[in-house]
């Protein structure tokens, strides 16, 4: 098992999601949890494809933390 991160967006009517780890991995929701469905959707048809190409799958290398600040 990997464990990819993954960055959320707002993108003023619906929530985008992409995958740095894996170029051209995006996906998109009404919802987070819509958002976070299809983006698991999304890297495991990545991950498919790749197998079935016979390619090497992408190691995952990002890390992210949320930090909190005086605003």
């Amino acid at each position: 098992m990997k464990e990819y991160v993954v960055i959320f967006e707002w993108a003023g009517s619906n929530y985008s999601v992409y995958v740095p780890d894996l170029p051209g991995c995006i996906s998109t929701g009404k919802t987070l949890e819509e958002t976070e469905n299809n983006i698991k959707e999304a890297i495991q048809l990545y991950i498919d494809t790749f197998r079935e190409d016979g390619r090497a799958i992408p190691e995952p290398s990002f890390k992210a933390k949320a930090i909190s600040v005086a605003a």
